[in-house]
């Protein structure tokens, strides 16, 4: 036995479809270009979350920086590793700055460019970059040197810029080989100054607050995992993102911490700011099915639901009861379960209460009460 409400009245005129990330909410951990990433997911109509997970020290003046370039001067470089445009170009800003001749003396060198950026880096230097791979992998690098594509490895000095982050396999790998390799660090990542909002972020992912969270960098996801850790949360946090909350790296290399944790990632197939955005549009709407609930249509996103192809903006106990239920579509949920999901707790007036405003804001009869069971949805 149930009972509903009757049809709400519809508009002659049909309303605009909702933009694909309207009712979600998606976090950008980026340090740099947070801004240029998050108008990517505001335009698409996402709630965009910033809690910047590093931040960038540049080591113009770091004595690291300077024994490593020194280190190249003491002798000819045969090959040179530019990992990235933004690494590569402030190395030899900071040398010039030192009056060390770093460019003049890599100007013999093969120069191999990571990817697109630093080539252009290469190119803005006065170099030629000798060849780039196409995954824009270290991992492809490697491989390419270690095929004899740029000649015997045993005894030739190799100088890598490394971007932040140690690259232990490409170093050991042509260690193995036998060249004699020179790390380069332009710069380092370190948690940022104020950790408030990744804080913040940490306990969202954990309570499955977002729907998505996006990373460009290794360290940036490096960084989330330890702060999870020191907040007691890294076990709710490791199962947010293996059942509700999607992470989005821009490439395999962003990826690998996460993957190291058993976090299963996705990525977009270029890794650039836009296609990221546009693997976030692609993947996060199609996790939440559209229900046919009698002659209306249903999907239940983050905040909010889409009724007829129209958003419906959502209290946060109207949308947990709507979520509890669209679990389980046509499957009754009892009082108690569904009191478990409102965050206030109460009783089952509480309950009651929740499912009149649900029903009242989307204004169609696709919640069903069964007396004396509980609530589904007319699916």
């Amino acid at each position: 036995m149930t009972d509903n409400p009757p049809d709400r009245a519809t508009d002659d005129a049909p309303a605009a479809e909702p933009p694909p990330l309207a009712g979600y909410t998606v976090a950008v951990t980026a340090a740099r270009r947070s801004e240029e990433l998050g108008a990517l997911l505001d335009r698409r109509g996402a709630r965009v979350l910033y809690a910047p997970a590093i931040r960038i020290v540049p080591l113009s003046d770091d004595t690291d920086l300077v024994s490593a370039t020194r280190e190249v001067l003491a002798a000819p470089v045969d090959l040179v590793v530019a990992t990235t445009g933004v690494g590569f170009r402030g190395w030899l800003e900071a040398a010039e700055a030192w009056d060390l001749p770093v460019r003049e003396h890599l100007r013999p060198a093969r120069v191999l460019a990571r990817g697109p950026k630093a080539r252009g880096a290469i190119r803005g230097a006065g170099l030629v970059d000798a060849w780039s791979p196409a995954s824009e992998s270290s991992a492809e690098v490697l491989a390419h040197l270690l095929s004899g594509a740029e000649g015997p490895l045993p005894g030739r000095r190799i100088a890598v810029q490394l971007h932040g982050d140690p690259l232990p396999e490409l170093v050991a790998g042509l260690r193995d080989a036998g060249a004699e390799v020179i790390q380069v660090p332009v710069y380092r990542w370190v948690l940022p100054e104020d950790t408030a909002p990744l804080r913040r972020l940490v306990a969202a992912i954990a309570a499955r607050g977002v729907d998505a969270v996006t990373f460009t960098s290794a360290p940036a996801a490096a960084s989330l995992l330890q702060v999870a850790a020191e907040e007691g949360v890294q076990a709710a946090v490791l199962g947010a993102f293996a059942d509700a909350v999607l992470p989005v790296c821009v490439g395999p290399v962003t990826a690998a911490p996460l993957e190291a944790a058993g976090i299963a990632t996705v990525q977009p197939e270029r890794a650039r700011l836009g296609a990221l955005a546009r693997e976030v549009v692609a993947r996060v709407p199609e996790r939440a099915p559209v229900l046919t609930c009698g002659d209306h249509t249903l999907q239940v996103r983050g905040h909010a639901a889409v009724l007829d192809g129209q958003l419906v903006e959502l209290a946060p106990g109207p949308m947990a009861v709507l979520r509890a239920l669209a679990r389980r579509p046509g499957v009754v949920v009892s009082r108690p379960d569904l009191l478990g999901e409102l965050s206030g707790g109460g009783d089952a007036h509480a309950v009651e209460m929740a499912v009149t405003r649900l029903r009242a804001a989307l204004g169609a009869p696709v919640v069903e009460t069964v007396v004396k069971r509980g609530y589904r949805l007319a699916v």
